[in-house]
């Protein structure tokens, strides 16, 4: 059974860091690209960041390019969301996700809160 568990979030101030972790079982987690997504109250999933299966292609939704850096531990199966100078337009819902043997996959969550 694919599990996908999200950890990290919190309170934060605007301006202030996260690191967002994502604890991946039940497959083969280095064959798969996976993706960070998020979403506000209110509002959709916003798709946020992906990372190839090897690690070494990146990309990022254009509102998040510069602060926001994704990164995976293959070793460990965790995908890692590196959150600097974060704005109260972060607040989200933030959810690992990926399409493992043709299916999509979603974790429940951590929510992160940017305010002061």
């Amino acid at each position: 059974e694919v599990q996908l568990v999200e950890s990290g979030g919190g309170l934060v101030q605007p301006g202030g860091s996260l690191r967002l972790s994502c604890a991946a079982s039940g497959f083969t987690f280095g064959g798969y690209t996976m993706t960070w997504v998020r979403q506000a109250p209110g509002k959709g999933l916003e798709w946020v960041s992906s990372i190839n299966s090897r690690g070494d292609r990146t990309t990022y939704v254009a509102s998040v390019k510069g602060r926001f850096t994704i990164s995976r531990d293959n070793a460990k199966n965790t995908l890692f969301l590196q959150m600097n100078a974060l704005t109260p337009e972060d607040s989200a819902v933030y959810f690992c996700a990926g399409t493992i043997n043709s299916d999509y996959h979603r974790g429940q969550g951590t929510q992160v809160t940017v305010s002061s």
